[in-house]
């Protein structure tokens, strides 16, 4: 997956670079606004994370252009600045997160994911892992020519795996995405649907598609024939 990092820091920039393709991402770099604006525009990213103090051209600007041009890639602004307006204005430009300067790498990389499975689930596009299918436009899945029926909170649950193959999703994340704020129960609920989905998609197919990653979440890998 590719991430544009527009950073002028070069510390800061360098740190991310490891940080991220450690993660398995593919990165990208830009030292300014211009050029970060200019690669954000000519390609396709899963994410941008856009500093705000930038030489030519700052953040707020680059972002907003890149809205008014159609381009929707998920943004995840950092800045040094702290206050209310400061992140208000951010996230009228288009933003679509707001990290303060320092931050925690940890929760740059769940903001991250969390941001790029927004993404992809928001353009309706049938979403694939190996021969496990996904649409939500049409809320159906399967695998291969068998459909399989998933009830809605299921059909969540996968959704939120399928959007980022072969990357540990959190318990947490998945019970912020899928379950409402009103919700006060324990991540244990997220294991009972993922055990389920397992039943479904899995069991009868001979397969081991929801890896468990103790202590961190859970994967979802193609396992499919001829895979080790």
């Amino acid at each position: 997956m590719d991430i544009l990092v527009v950073e002028d820091d070069p510390q800061v920039s360098a740190a991310l670079r490891r940080g991220l393709e450690a993660e398995g991402y593919t990165v990208e770099h830009a030292a300014d606004g211009l050029t970060g604006l200019q690669l954000a525009q000519r390609r396709h990213y899963q994410a941008i994370i856009l500093d705000v103090m930038l030489p030519s051209v700052h953040g707020y600007r680059v972002c907003a252009e890149l809205r008014a041009a159609g381009v929707d890639t998920p943004v995840l602004m950092l800045t040094a600045k702290d206050g209310e307006h400061d992140e208000a204005e951010g996230l009228d430009t288009g933003a679509d997160d707001y990290l303060t300067k320092p931050f925690s790498y940890v929760v740059l990389c769940a903001r991250l994911r969390a941001l790029i499975r927004r993404g992809a689930g928001s353009g309706g596009g049938l979403l694939r892992c190996g021969d496990l299918w996904l649409d939500p436009a049409s809320r159906r899945s399967g695998r291969g020519k068998t459909e399989v029926a998933l009830t809605t909170r299921e059909f969540a649950v996968l959704r939120c795996l399928i959007q980022s193959p072969s990357t540990v999703v959190a318990k947490t994340e998945i019970l912020d995405e899928v379950w409402d704020m009103a919700y006060d129960g324990g991540t244990a609920i997220v294991e009972v649907y993922v055990s389920t989905l397992r039943r479904k998609i899995d069991a009868p197919f001979g397969r081991h598609s929801i890896e468990t990653v103790r202590g961190a979440g859970y994967r979802l890998v193609d396992d499919g024939p001829g895979r080790v």
